[in-house]
């Protein structure tokens, strides 16, 4: 992890639930979301014929079934280049969220505002 980009312990967990979901499911992505309440819910990109999600829609999904009233911090670990669409992440926070991604490893590569 670069020296300029540091997570609290929280902040950690989410990365490392999102790595260990993503090899456990052999995924492209993983997400994890802690709700204002201080739940946690973790997923993993959804590929069905009938329906496609990004981990991080999945796990907001999940938070937002299970009655969060908003989300404080997320994390996404993929590999992918292109942009991340956090859009999801502004529609169920209630305020300001950071969103942090990391690749494959755990390491964080940068963080993004939701």
């Amino acid at each position: 992890m670069s020296d300029d980009l540091k997570l609290d312990d929280e902040d950690a967990k989410l990365v490392t639930l999102a790595c260990a979901s993503r090899v456990r499911n052999e995924a492209l992505e993983g997400a994890a979301v802690r709700d204002v309440d201080g739940r946690t819910y973790v997923a993993t990109t959804v590929q069905l014929a009938s329906l496609q999600l990004s981990a991080l829609q999945t796990a907001v999904a999940m938070a937002v079934s299970s009655g969060a009233a908003g989300l404080e911090a997320v994390a996404v670990v993929t590999d992918a280049d292109g942009p991340l669409d956090v859009t999801v992440v502004r529609d169920a926070a209630k305020a300001d969220v950071m969103v942090l991604v990391a690749d494959s490893d755990g390491v964080l590569r940068t963080t993004l505002q939701a």
